[in-house]
Formats: C-alpha cells, structure tokens, sequence
C-alpha cells in the first residue's frame, strides 16, 4: 500500500510538473500562434517595422511558433480612434489586432483591464535593462500597457544653408537659438530680413507653452478633468508669449507637419518630433521648382534663460490586447526581440527615435549613421538624454481631440491675425484672441 501510494505520488509530482511547464510554455513551432498587429512606423509597404516584422517571423517567430501579420498601417495621431473603432466593433472597421502602437492616453481609453500588463512577463532584471522614465511613461496606474519600443522627443530643426545665409547678414547664430527668449528675437529679425516670412513652423506650440511656463514656475495649469486651468497666470503669460509671435507672423502653427513647410522654404526651421526626420529631403524646392542643398542642423528645444532645459517624453509604446495566455507569451517574446541592444539601436537609427534599451544607447557614439542629417540629430538626442529633464506628455483620455481642434482653429485665425497686425492692430489684443478661442475649447 505504501509503495502504491508512493508510486501515486511521484506520478502526480510529475504530472504537476509538466503541466506547470506548459503553461510556462505554450508555443510550439509545430502549433504557431498568429499575431495581428497594427502600427505607426510608416505607412509604406517597406516600413522599417514590416522590414523587424519579416526577419522576426523568419527567424525567432518559425523556432518558437510564432506569427506576426500587420493588419493595418495608420499614424500617431490616428491609431488612437481606429482602436476605440475596433473595439466598439464598428461596422467596416478591423477587427481589434492582438498587438498595437499607441500612445498612454489611448490605453486609458481602451481600459486598462482590457490589455497586458508587461509587468507580469518581464522580470524585474530584465525591465531594469531599459531607460526607467521610458517605462514610467507607459504605465496607466501601476500597470505597464505601454511597452517602450522607441521614444521620441522634440527638436529644432533648421535648415543649414538658408539660416547662415540669413545669419550672416544679420549678426545671429545657432547658439541664439538655445534660449526662447532668443529664439523670438531671431524669429523677429528673420521676418524683417527675409520680407514678411515666417521664421519657424510649429507642430505643437501647446507642448513648446507647456515647456516654458514649467520652467517659470508654473504648477497645477491641467483640471480634474483633464484639460487646463485657464486661471494659472504664468501658464497664460506663456501662452500669450507664443501667440504674440503667432499674430506677428512671425512663427506659424505647422500645416500638419513642418518638414513640408522647411523642404519648400516657407520658413527656414521647424519644431517637430525627432522622428520627422525621416521626412526630411537633402534639399529645399521653392514654388518656382528652383533647388538648393539644406544642410539640415538639429538642435535641442530652446529652454527658458537661466533655467535648466527641459524635454517632452513622446511617442507611442506596444500594447497586447488581453485573449490568450499563449499570446501573451509570444507578445513578449516579440517584445523583448525588437527592443535587444544591438537591434533596437539599428531599428530607430534608421526612424529618428531614441532606443530604450540602456545599452542601445551606450553604442550610439559609435554608431555609422547614414547621412550628416542623422548623425546631427542623434548627437542632439545624447545631449538631451545626459542633459535634459524629462517632461511626460499629457495622458487624459480624450486630451488630444481637444487639442487637434485647438491646432486647427489656430492654422485658420493665423494668416488673418498677421494680416491684421500688419495693418497695425495691437499685437496684444491679437494674442488675446487666441487665448479666447483656447478657452472655447471643452
């Protein structure tokens, strides 16, 4: 009896085990699980991220059983109403993918019970591998939903030729450009040298307020509810800082993206994500087909005379869609491959991001970039990283309609504002305008 009960044991031990395995272990390469995906990496056909995709599926993906289909290319700005879309099960719509890209507002809004917690499948080793604020930005509460794959941040970018050219004449250098008080007075200089044009194009001039009315010591300038106290002075007085140069003409809210704006010279230098470098051409074309080289430099975000630089944490993150523990498992498993050292770093060196794992970063000294361009901004990005500090970008869900909305209202009240402010209507009363039109906003 005993040794029947012994023998019982030993077989329940074993059966224990092997179950435990499997659930430890689910994939089989003989068994693939597939993985829909949709992402923001280039809506083209040859993406840099279909390009991970395909080596991933023909390499790790066939040993594991693993399969990833991308199902739709979208953009940042987008992707966040395309899941609500899928999720809400509208007709002609996807159906909701097991992997996507989106940004910590849009995880909000998807709820956060509805996806992965990355918590639950990388160890704490493995996590203290990658830039700690990078996690800290994809958190929604205590639950990672947002898997750093790339981070982005904001730059300046100018167009070398023109600018010296300009800064020639006019006694100015890239070195005014590191302060906004400085980047003002050139932008003034600019506009009157150059016979009315705008200096620079702004992508998002609510990022660059917030930036600067932090570095004056602005707190508590967001509501309850997710949007602005319009009662905070030093938030309003940096507004009004910015929308002075709006009325003047001498800055512009971007037409959607100022890459555009710079590669045809209707201003000489841009504010926009570090990832817009991958639309920028070698050349500037103006209206009349004529060409000259750009030479484009890029350069930190101005900072607040006097204070230290500060620097917005932007870009979308992984998220998995909670079906399957066996999914779950290969999403990690495709996690953790295209964010390793060497990879990540050649996956962003190519789009403009940052890389989030330590090491990644550590090899970008020695990193053979592909074009001056490149290696000018990756030498802006090292300086910010080792430099800046990191300001999240707002994550209320339903922050972003309101803020697209502002934007578009600002690109329409624009041209007539500097028409008006030419004709010599205070540019105070112009900038107030805009403040009113902000606070319309709900």
């Amino acid at each position: 009896m005993k040794k029947m009960l012994s023998l019982f044991l030993a077989w329940l031990m074993l059966w224990t085990g092997l179950a435990g395995c499997c659930e430890q272990g689910q994939l089989s390469p003989n068994a693939p699980v597939t993985l829909t995906m949709w992402h923001v990496y280039g809506e083209q056909a040859d993406s840099p991220m279909n390009r991970l995709i395909e080596e991933f599926n023909k390499t790790v993906g066939a040993e594991k059983g693993i399969i990833i289909n991308v199902t739709m290319m979208s953009n940042a700005s987008q992707i966040g109403q395309k899941l609500l879309d899928a999720q809400n099960e509208v007709p002609g719509v996807p159906a909701m993918p097991d992997l996507f890209f989106c940004h910590s507002s849009n995880a909000q809004e998807l709820g956060v019970s509805n996806l992965v917690n990355w918590n639950d499948l990388f160890t704490r080793e493995e996590l203290s591998n990658y830039v700690a604020d990078f996690l800290e930005d994809g958190k929604v509460g205590d639950t990672l939903a947002v898997f750093p794959v790339s981070k982005s941040t904001h730059v300046l970018y100018v167009a070398g030729v023109q600018f010296e050219r300009f800064a020639r004449d006019m006694k100015v250098s890239y070195e005014d450009l590191s302060t906004w008080e400085g980047f003002f007075a050139v932008a003034e200089k600019y506009h009157a040298w150059s016979g009315g044009k705008p200096f620079c194009a702004l992508d998002y001039p609510l990022r660059c307020v917030e930036l600067n009315a932090l570095s004056n010591g602005a707190e508590n300038f967001y509501t309850q509810e997710g949007w602005y106290n319009f009662q905070n002075p030093v938030f309003k007085e940096s507004w009004m800082e910015f929308a002075r140069a709006i009325s003047k003409g001498h800055i512009v809210v971007s037409d959607l993206y100022s890459n555009t704006m710079v590669m045809t010279g209707e201003v000489i230098s841009g504010i926009g994500s570090s990832a817009s470098i991958l639309y920028y051409n070698d050349v500037v074309t103006y209206p009349d087909n004529t060409t000259e080289p750009m030479n484009l430099q890029v350069l930190p975000l101005p900072r607040t005379e006097g204070k230290d630089l500060l620097s917005t944490l932007a870009g979308v993150g992984l998220c998995a869609y909670k079906t399957t523990e066996q999914k779950a498992e290969a999403a990690a498993v495709f996690a953790r491959y295209i964010t390793e050292e060497e990879r990540n770093l050649a996956f962003v060196a190519s789009t403009g991001y940052m890389p989030v794992n330590k090491g990644s970063f550590d090899r970008i000294k020695d990193h053979v970039f592909e074009s001056d361009a490149y290696r000018n901004l990756y030498t802006t990005l090292l300086e910010v990283n080792e430099t800046a500090v990191t300001v999240r970008e707002p994550a209320f869900a339903g922050y972003y309609p309101k803020v697209y909305a502002l934007y578009d209202g600002l690109r329409q009240l624009q041209p007539n504002l500097a028409e008006r402010y030419a004709k010599g209507e205070d540019a105070e009363k112009l900038a107030a305008e805009t403040w009113e039109w902000f606070r319309s906003i709900e």
